[in-house]
């Protein structure tokens, strides 16, 4: 074999090593920067197991009214960001007696509404993406409400809230502590052992997910080059022929890239300067509920029927 191809073969099994490792150190950086988003999710979603009883959770977001759906907004969009951690949260809300529409909507506030995700849009796209985030975020939850009333599956809804697998041969601790109010259940001895054994299943039933997701979107950054996501798009396409592309191309791509909401925008300023549209780059962001990781997570908490309404309806 003559020099040339030797020297040829070697700088391709230099690169692809030099790919691999890329690949493996983006895909623990992301596991580093979301980390401590899913720790908190985790965290709420123990605790609230732990403290909060069926009762008081219907009697706070058991309809799916206005003013649930508003509360429930509010409060994902204060609380985690991460498409993981705040789907666990989520389960525990529905399993407590939280209607559909509201454990949904909180879900998809925490992940598209939430400040820190504003700010960074803001900071790498601009003051339109920032509002058109938002604004679109609220208008989504809306709609979305409106579709689960028109199609809300009550069976299959009741299957869903009794469906439990269990984890290591124990199944999750979703009933309370003893205590007549929050106040005595949080100072009860029982809620840090109670909170420590749902936090460790939480873990222990989600954590081959989120190596998937980590690994799968650190592969796709290392060796996938930004020309091909550019290429997608039909710039040169008439204006109406462009919207329907890159409305199904935003969330395709989601699919296949995801890691965390927060971890999106960057792709999401590639494919802006790639030629996608204002909204095409929009359903990117919004589809971080319907990647593949996640809906097996859905498949894991609710069963694989429920796993599917909600992709249907997100």
């Amino acid at each position: 074999m003559s020099p040339f191809l030797l020297s040829t073969r070697r700088s391709a099994r230099v690169g692809q090593r030099r790919h691999l490792g890329q690949a493996l150190l983006i895909a623990v950086g992301m596991a580093w920067q979301t980390g401590w988003t899913l720790i908190l999710g985790f965290a709420i979603s123990a605790l609230l197991q732990s403290v909060v009883s069926t009762d008081q959770m219907e009697t706070v977001l058991g309809r799916s009214g206005p003013k649930e759906l508003a509360l429930a907004s509010v409060a994902g969009a204060a609380s985690s960001s991460c498409s993981y951690a705040s789907a666990a949260i989520m389960r525990t809300l529905f399993k407590k007696g939280a209607a559909l529409a509201t454990s949904l909507a909180f879900m998809f506030a925490s992940t598209n509404l939430v400040l820190e995700l504003g700010i960074i849009l803001y900071l790498l796209l601009g003051w339109q993406f920032m509002a058109g985030e938002w604004i679109g975020g609220i208008v989504l939850v809306v709609v979305m409400s409106i579709l689960v009333k028109l199609t809300y599956p009550r069976k299959l809804a009741e299957e869903a809230r009794n469906h439990e697998e269990a984890v290591g041969g124990h199944n999750h601790m979703t009933m309370a502590v003893e205590g007549d109010t929050i106040g005595q259940r949080l100072t009860n001895p029982q809620t840090r052992i109670r909170m420590a054994q749902n936090f460790t299943m939480e873990w222990s039933m989600l954590w081959k997910d989120l190596a998937i997701g980590f690994l799968v979107g650190g592969f796709l950054s290392a060796f996938v080059p930004n020309a091909f996501w550019k290429s997608l798009f039909l710039t040169d396409a008439s204006p109406w022929l462009k919207v329907l592309l890159n409305a199904l191309l935003g969330p395709l791509i989601a699919v296949l890239t995801f890691v965390c909401s927060i971890g999106n925008v960057p792709l999401a300023a590639v494919l802006w300067a790639g030629g996608a549209s204002f909204g095409g780059v929009l359903a990117f962001l919004y589809a971080d509920l319907i990647v593949l990781p996640l809906l097996d997570t859905y498949r894991r908490y609710f069963g694989w029927k429920m796993a599917a309404y909600i992709a249907g309806v997100f």
